[in-house]
């Protein structure tokens, strides 16, 4: 099945030579700049925010962005696109042969992934097969279907009703996806009854997608825990300071003790991602010291005298 070609480089604005950090900076710049929950237009943005959002799952994943760097630099956007055979380990992509001489193929709307990434690194629309009953007069259930749905850290947090639309070869259907509170990365929301139609009287599949965090601009996702890196100068980590961090909901105001070390974790409680009983993980704080890249001469004068007058050696 012919798809898109996806230029995940042209996506977030990098050359292919792009490091790491490169990418990393411009996604969170550009989901800043597109998250649905602050952009004036949010049509516009939601649909954005997912093409940035797919971009970086491949390019900040190694083993995703090496395959994905394997099909060459010579796509073009936009133009029709064929995965080879067998490509990332995946015979003919999203196919899925239910049976002898049979045959079905599945896309999707509504997930927050394009038909190029659930061809490339999805996972697989697999069929679960066919069942014999013989109590049922030669009845086979028909086959599930798997994809993937992208799922906000803010729908994780309050819950959400996505369309998400299934093209199957003869007909299209669409149905409605509850997001539960509390959903965890890797879950599956199971559809019953809403994969391949069974034949002879046999009861239909079951449509089963699997929940992927979007990606954030602010955290990384550990269980319920949220994770935000905390940039501070050095002389707020040396005397302390009282910085306001980002959390789902709101700023909070914590406190950096004097003597912060780089790498040092701060815990603020109850304000990662809400559990299904109701309680919430913790948000935690990563420090990471900068040292400012260019000094004035009054700066550098003040650090020179720090160095002079200072007895502290972190070699010692």
């Amino acid at each position: 099945m012919a798809v898109q070609y996806k230029d995940y480089y042209q996506s977030l604005g990098v050359p292919r030579t792009a490091t790491d950090v490169e990418i990393k900076k411009a996604f969170r710049k550009l989901a800043r700049e597109f998250h649905p929950d602050v952009a004036k237009d949010k049509k516009k943005a939601e649909e954005k925010f997912k093409e940035i959002n797919e971009a970086y799952e491949v390019l900040s994943d190694a083993g995703k962005r090496k395959k994905y760097d394997e099909l060459g630099a010579n796509w073009k956007s936009g133009a029709e696109f064929r995965p080879p055979p067998d490509y990332g380990g995946h015979p003919g992509g999203q196919t899925f042969r239910g049976g002898p001489g049979g045959g079905s193929n599945f896309e999707f709307d509504g997930t927050g992934f394009s038909d190029f990434f659930e061809q490339m690194f999805g996972s697989r629309m697999r069929g679960a097969g066919t069942h014999f009953d013989p109590r049922r007069n030669m009845a086979e259930r028909g086959s599930d279907i798997e994809g993937d749905i992208m799922v906000t850290l803010e729908e994780a947090t309050r819950g959400s009703v996505r369309s998400v639309t299934v093209r199957h070869e003869d007909h299209t259907e669409t149905h409605q996806v509850r997001i539960p509170v509390g959903v965890t990365e890797g879950q599956k929301l199971r559809l019953a009854g809403r994969g391949e139609t069974g034949s002879g009287g046999g009861e239909a599949g079951d449509l089963y997608l699997r929940v992927r965090f979007a990606k954030h601009p602010d955290f990384e996702v550990d269980g319920h825990d949220l994770i935000h890196e905390l940039e501070l100068a050095p002389w707020e980590a040396a005397l302390g300071a009282e910085i306001a961090v980002p959390t789902l909901e709101a700023r909070v105001n914590i406190k950096i003790p004097a003597g912060t070390q780089s790498g040092q974790k701060l815990r603020v409680r109850n304000r990662g991602l809400v559990q299904r009983a109701g309680a919430h993980g913790d948000l935690l704080v990563v420090v990471r010291i900068v040292v400012p890249a260019k000094l004035s001469a009054a700066e550098k004068k003040l650090w020179e005298q720090l160095a002079q007058e200072s007895q502290f050696n972190p070699r010692a």
